[in-house]
């Protein structure tokens, strides 16, 4: 594992910027970003105008190590160029900015109230890949839609065995079991979640330390035992559904915590913007999610 990248990532003031949109969430993003479906046709076509749109949002001079301590990239992502160098490469040595990589492969139906990750069977062949091409950790996602405690203890066991897994091959694990900003009784999940995630922690042998990436608690402060645990690395949230103006005013109450946006950073920006019009707007973005963070 890169020591200058763990520093950072341990230490340094600022956000993780999330770029990994995959296939589901693919059009949604185009469409928000002003790329209607009806432009496109096929997955070919839809990937190579996310990846026109990441590689705007990479290379612009907001976008740098001063304010974004990472970024999260989706496979295809990894595979492909910024400015002319392998993605990865071109985000630490151009930009000083960590890349992670996304690699669950989506969701299980839900069972017990939450959506398991599917199964990974070609995660050690893409855990080598991520290493030879300069990846520092990886992010994978579940989701609890509701306080069920068999089903929270479930989602919690499934990522830490996955996250032993990526440790095994020196990357850097963000577990990531989200809560649904839509369940009626979220902060009772919560609850349950900090419980079972304080209990796998515990658990970790040796000197092991992973992420973790959660949405922002319904109670200012509640996962502060989270950040200062020693196996903890750095604890981010996500902003799920919530707008950028509200996910910065509520991760600003949570001292410890930083962002990890995907949707609320790129709020506002537009493929129909002029260059100085999309800059300016990110660094906007990009300003105001880093102030939440260090707040």
């Amino acid at each position: 594992m890169n020591q200058a990248q763990l520093d950072k990532v341990a230490q340094g003031q600022g956000f993780i910027a999330a770029l990994d949109q995959s296939g589901g969430s693919t059009p949604k993003a185009l469409r928000l970003y002003g790329i209607e479906e009806s432009s496109y046709s096929g997955d070919a076509q839809m990937f190579d105008l996310v990846h026109a749109m990441r590689s705007r949002i990479v290379t612009s001079p907001a976008f740098d190590g001063r304010r974004v301590l990472g970024a999260i990239l989706f496979e295809m992502t990894m595979d492909r160029d910024f400015g002319g160098l392998p993605a990865a490469e071109y985000l630490w040595q151009q930009k000083q900015v960590v890349p992670f990589l996304k690699v669950d492969k989506g969701l299980a139906d839900e069972q017990n109230g939450v959506q398991l990750m599917k199964p990974m069977p070609a995660l050690h062949a893409l855990l080598q890949r991520a290493v030879a091409k300069g990846i520092f950790g990886t992010k994978m996602r579940s989701v609890i839609n509701g306080a069920n405690a068999a089903g929270i203890d479930a989602v919690v066991a499934q990522q830490f065995e996955v996250g032993q897994q990526i440790l095994a091959a020196g990357l850097m694990p963000i577990i990531e079991p989200e809560v649904n900003i839509k369940a009626a009784d979220k902060q009772q999940a919560e609850a349950l979640l900090k419980a079972a995630l304080l209990k796998a922690l515990d658990a970790l042998a040796g000197e092991r330390k992973v992420m973790l990436k959660l949405t922002i608690p319904s109670v200012d402060g509640f996962y502060t035992e989270l950040v200062k645990h020693p196996r903890v690395l750095r604890v981010v949230a996500l902003s799920g559904g919530y707008s950028r103006d509200e996910s910065n005013a509520m991760l600003a109450r949570n001292p410890g915590v930083i962002a990890s946006f995907s949707r609320a950073l790129t709020e506002r920006l537009t493929a129909q913007q002029s260059d100085a019009e999309f800059n300016a707007a990110l660094d906007k973005a990009i300003e105001s999610i880093y102030q939440a963070s260090i707040a």
